[in-house]
């Protein structure tokens, strides 16, 4: 089973890991200038944040100014300007290796042993010098598999570089090599687990295991610990690598170093408070490869106060769904964006949350608004006039009280029967 407990100083990467909240923003400051005038080098970036003095950019509240740059945007500016858009530093031949991820996304990966930041979150979850890593990550196309190869060679541990599929060659090679981590999706874990029940291979080396890319569901989460496996979830992606990762606090996900996660309101670029479930927004301090407030779609919510493992960095609750919840109503699409811009509009209002559903063979809207007072006309009259004006559709609103709507990111709620 999964245990909780606070790290020893040996378990800690490095001391960055722990540092004071005032020395990290210091190193924020310090750090910010130099990537942003690193992305200005890239047309892209001078294109997508205009004329700006990145002197000027020190610290988290000038930085929540610069516009974000969504994920789902880059495979029509990469096809505009390919093969990176205009967002990466250097032509494709200074890079060390080049991927392209499902959109198409082409991507690059920097110079440097770790380039991801990998070896951290292997790290927290216990992996070190001397283990043999299965992993099962792809090495096809995608950087998936050389994000955690990267991480595990930066330790010290060897790595079998076996990729998905193929059960019956990977149980060889766990009966050849008795790998004692595993890296890879939570599902294919199960899958080469009950595979070993059935071949009657024995699987019982495989003691350590971080595990991403697919849901890791509480059932599943205790089914490997009953198994003897202690199983640590890693949040990443193709193009900023590893994100956040789980400790032995298992109190959420811890940020990585040199990462900066901001959590905003979805088809916006702006912070939300903490607590509250938002758009996923990440600038990585990395002047090689710099990412300035890219947001992903990806749904979570920043945790109060630092990991119980005493590791000092933000901490988020982990993957809480999309934030890409554009729905087509009456033949029109209605994004989240422009619900954000009623709410700008109405700024007296709490949370907004557009309902669609479906009745008499048409499409129906009901815009909910968290208020004060939910008999207040003139806000309802103010709400449906910019309901009109900003989707072109009409549809009822509904006052509610504060603090009604749930907490879940969502901004659109496609309710039709499907």
């Amino acid at each position: 089973m999964t245990t909780t407990k606070r790290c020893e100083p040996a378990d800690y990467f490095d001391a960055k890991e722990t540092r004071a909240p005032h020395g990290r923003e210091a190193a924020l400051r310090r750090a910010l200038p130099r990537v942003i005038a690193a992305a200005l080098d890239a047309p892209g970036w001078r294109s997508h944040l205009g004329d700006i003095d990145p002197v000027a950019i020190r610290d988290r509240s000038a930085l929540a100014k610069l516009p974000v740059l969504r994920k789902s945007e880059l495979p029509g500016l990469q096809k505009a300007a390919p093969p990176f858009g205009g967002f990466a530093v250097g032509g494709p031949a200074s890079h060390a290796r080049l991927f392209t991820s499902p959109g198409p996304i082409f991507e690059a990966q920097a110079a440097g042993s770790d380039p991801w930041r990998c070896a951290r979150a292997l790290h927290a979850a216990g992996f070190r010098a001397g283990d043999i890593v299965l992993n099962t990550f792809s090495y096809h196309l995608t950087p998936g598999g050389f994000i955690l190869d990267s991480g595990a060679r930066a330790l010290g541990c060897a790595v079998i570089p076996a990729g998905p599929g193929n059960s019956e060659g990977q149980l060889e090679l766990i009966g050849a090599y008795q790998p004692n981590c595993y890296t890879g999706t939570p599902d294919f874990l199960k899958i080469l687990l009950d595979a070993a029940i059935k071949a009657n291979v024995d699987a019982s080396s495989i003691k350590k295991a971080v595990l991403s890319g697919a849901a890791f569901p509480p059932a599943l989460q205790a089914e490997i610990g009953e198994r003897g496996i202690d199983a640590f979830q890693a949040y990443a992606s193709a193009d900023l690598g590893v994100i956040a990762y789980e400790t032995s606090a298992r109190d959420g996900m811890v940020v990585n170093e040199d990462v900066l996660l901001e959590v905003v309101r979805p088809g916006t670029g702006t912070p939300v408070p903490e607590g509250e479930v938002g758009e996923v927004v990440v600038t990585v301090l990395d002047t090689r490869h710099p990412l300035i407030r890219l947001a992903l779609g990806d749904l979570t919510a920043i945790l109060p106060g630092p990991s119980a493992c005493g590791r000092t960095h933000t901490r988020i609750k982990g993957w809480m769904g999309r934030a890409d919840q554009a729905v087509k109503v009456k033949g029109m699409f209605v994004r989240p964006e422009q619900i954000a811009e009623i709410h700008r509009r109405i700024p007296a209002v709490g949370r907004l949350r557009l309902v669609v559903t479906r009745g008499d063979d048409q499409d129906a809207m009901t815009l909910f608004a968290e208020a004060s007072s939910i008999h207040d006309l003139l806000v309802g009259e103010a709400l449906s006039e910019a309901l009109i004006g900003v989707t072109r559709l009409k549809g009822q609103v509904r006052l509610v009280t504060v603090g009604s709507l749930p907490n879940d990111g969502k901004v659109i709620s496609d309710e039709r029967a499907q």
